[in-house]
């Protein structure tokens, strides 16, 4: 794979100092560990990074990479996950490209330190193993390819290869408007009740590049919304591949036309110790204030506004039958916006989010302290239009262990999935406590929230935006809207100018 380029002076440093304190450059056998957000890593201490230098005799040819989300990290609350933090050190634990493997000897203290540090030692450990695992079956691969055709064949692939993303990347850049185009959204919050934070984006298309410039975004913030710069990047180069042509394999001669700018100290550029913790809601707002700059301009390409958060629910406790802790964390699944000639997808994950998985109601009630009594799309108002916007879910976990707590983040709380040409705006994001005494109450960030036995946790995601006037709807679909439960017959008639009727359901 093409690294990063932010990542190449801190590879660079994977000169570990050996036992004696000399420096060195690495060797076979080497395997290195990182999940600094700010050195390359680009995200939070929980997303963690075996790399792997590949050599063919004594030269370095390729780098294997594995990056991956480890459910535990240690910090203060269970599943490293929190809403409440003030800088990294209370997040977890923080490696910064450390020596795991020294010429194929497991540095044991290394890995101590770690099962010492993690709630969940033996997940935590068994993560690490499939990390390394996973980068010597790609390096085995890569020495195959080698030994088949020819080191300098490889070698010479690699670069056509990158050639090629480029050039072909290029021309689609060629085909794109030309100009400068604008936008602003905000992220509602951090956590400690500051905010709104403003994300600004400034895009400038020519035929030989795109330019991304964030100056006037808020600085960063006290709350662990922060993005750094090199998960900027990664959302930039999202939201340019989705634009230019997706078949392209992607790797690094892609990106070579696109051109980051952002001041360092904001919310999308955070400088150590900034905690980072729920660094997703910030990256999305990056990667959508993009999409709503281009949006009108390239309306075949992108569609209205989605539910815009990640959800992160994370909900622990100790399981009833044997007092054991059990760690959930699950991502959420909400609606995606209209686009010009169709509706929104509901029920999927947000971008730059799909390499994830809900979890099936069994397999979760038969892990962990609760049961699920709803999954379902909801009929929320939101998301109204010739092309409606995708549904949002609803989602209950009824607690049965004798207590529980819930961690939970999420945008587009206050502020909707905007609409296009005249398209309703979509619903907002929440997370309920539903009490024993009938009570709810109602949250956009909470962390460590207590429920006892019988007491329910309900997420509750957006629906996205719609595209068009809502009354040019056609009515055969609108029928089928009200047969299918996606629209209700009073949504009808309040945001489509229609009643039922006996024979389609409208007239």
């Amino acid at each position: 794979m093409a690294l990063p380029a932010s990542w190449l002076p801190s590879i660079r440093r994977c000169r570990a100092r050996s036992n004696t304190g000399r420096s060195r450059r690495s060797r076979p056998g080497d395997i290195f560990i990182t999940n600094s957000p700010y050195e390359g890593g680009g995200t939070h201490l929980s997303d963690v990074v075996i790399l792997l230098p590949v050599f063919m005799g004594d030269r370095l040819i390729a780098w294997t990479v594995n990056k991956a989300h480890w459910t535990e990290v240690g910090g203060t609350y269970p599943g490293s996950a929190t809403t409440a933090s003030t800088d990294i050190f209370q997040e977890g634990l923080h490696l910064r490209f450390l020596k795991l493997y020294d010429e194929g000897r497991l540095n044991e203290a290394l890995v101590g330190v770690i099962r010492a540090n993690v709630r969940l030692p033996d997940s935590t450990i068994g993560d690490m193993h499939a990390g390394v695992a996973a980068c010597r079956v790609g390096s085995r691969r890569i020495i195959e390819l080698a030994e088949k055709h020819g080191l300098e064949s490889l070698l010479d692939a690699m670069e056509a290869l990158l050639g090629y993303g480029e050039r072909m990347t290029q021309e689609e850049l060629k085909k794109l408007p030309k100009g400068v185009f604008t936008a602003e959204d905000v992220v509602e919050e951090d956590g400690h009740g500051n905010g709104p934070f403003t994300i600004k984006v400034k895009i400038t298309i020519t035929d030989e590049k795109m330019v991304a410039d964030f100056t006037g975004t808020s600085p960063q913030a006290v709350g662990p919304i922060n993005l750094s710069y090199a998960g900027l990047i990664t959302g930039a180069r999202c939201l340019f591949k989705a634009v230019t042509n997706t078949e392209i394999p992607a790797n690094g001669g892609c990106f070579r036309a696109l051109e980051v700018i952002c001041p360092p100290g904001t919310i999308l550029s955070a400088r150590s110790p900034a905690p980072v913790s729920i660094y997703y809601e910030s990256l999305l707002g990056a990667i959508e204030v993009m999409w709503k700059a281009l949006a009108p301009v390239m309306p075949h390409k992108l569609t209205a506004g989605h539910q815009r958060t990640v959800g992160a629910t994370f909900i622990s406790g100790q399981l009833p039958e044997t007092g054991e802790l059990f760690v959930m964390g699950e991502p959420l699944v909400g609606g995606w916006g209209a686009g010009i000639d169709r509706d929104g997808d509901s029920g999927q994950f947000c971008c730059a989010n799909g390499e994830t998985f809900n979890i099936p109601v069994e397999l979760a009630e038969s892990r962990y302290g609760f049961e699920i009594d709803q999954y379902a799309l909801h009929q929320e108002d939101g998301g109204a239009g010739e092309y409606r916007g995708g549904k949002g879910v609803v989602l209950d976990y009824r607690v049965t262990a004798d207590e529980a707590y819930l961690t939970y983040s999420a945008t587009r709380t206050r502020s909707r999935p905007w609409g296009l040409e005249g398209g309703q705006e979509g619903s907002c994001n929440r997370a309920e406590v539903h009490r024993k005494d009938g009570t709810v109450e109602t949250y956009s960030m909470v962390t460590g929230l207590k429920a006892v036995r019988g007491e329910v946790f309900r997420l509750v995601t957006g629906t996205g935006g719609g595209y068009g006037d809502p009354r040019k709807r056609c009515r055969d679909k609108l029928a089928q809207d009200l047969r299918d439960g996606y629209v209700t017959e009073e949504q009808a008639r309040r945001y489509y100018g229609c009643d039922a009727g006996p024979k389609t359901g409208m007239s």
